[in-house]
């Protein structure tokens, strides 16, 4: 067999709020369902996502993920960004939804995640082999990537980039994009802050 479609059905509190999400995304829906369970579709280009309603689901405990791989991170990066900060005034780096910028990898970016209304982690990654590391903080900047934009884990994640930026020499060529990422980490571990007890 050739030209199997396999698309994701991904769970979500409120279908017209995945919906209005994506839209903003630049995706369209292609089919909307209310009853007698609710269900939407959405797509860009070739990029399909369907969502099906769940009462009581709780997007702070969302185990829902999937892949999606893409030609240029950094393009699809840059029109959601752009999309994002037209809607909101801002980029949305913290709480649900969010989204992780591109790391920057030998000069190639390579993967984002999108966490969405529902609580989804939608992981964009860029086809073909990533690059391997050259410099110790490029390898740290990997490894904070991957607990804190894989496996939400941003305090690790800025653990791990403190760290290494206390080693660097600072003429590292990611050295800047490694200080902006601990800034965003930063960010979004305040913002993850239970309030103060009164």
């Amino acid at each position: 067999m050739a030209n199997e479609l396999t698309i994701p059905l991904l769970p979500c509190p409120s279908v017209d709020e995945i919906a209005s999400f994506y839209e903003m995304l630049g995706f369209g829906i292609t089919y909307r369902q209310t009853r007698p369970n609710p269900h939407v579709a959405l797509r860009r280009e070739d990029i399909n996502l369907h969502f099906f309603g769940m009462a009581g689901y709780d997007p702070a405990q969302s185990y829902s993920t999937c892949l999606v791989i893409v030609a240029d991170t950094g393009e699809l990066f840059e029109d959601f960004a752009a999309r994002m900060r037209s809607m909101h005034g801002k980029l949305l780096v913290s709480g649900i939804p969010r989204i992780t910028r591109p790391r920057l990898r030998n000069d190639r970016y390579t993967g984002f995640t999108l966490v969405d209304p529902g609580g989804n982690w939608i992981r964009i990654h860029q086809a073909g082999q990533a690059p391997e590391a050259r410099t110790k903080l490029a390898k740290a900047m990997e490894n904070a990537a991957r607990q804190a934009d894989a496996h939400g884990d941003e305090r690790q994640g800025l653990k791990i980039l403190e760290g290494a930026l206390k080693r660097a020499t600072g003429d590292e060529p990611e050295f800047q994009a490694a200080r902006e990422y601990r800034d965003e980490l930063l960010e979004r571990v305040q913002g993850n802050q239970p309030p103060p007890l009164v």
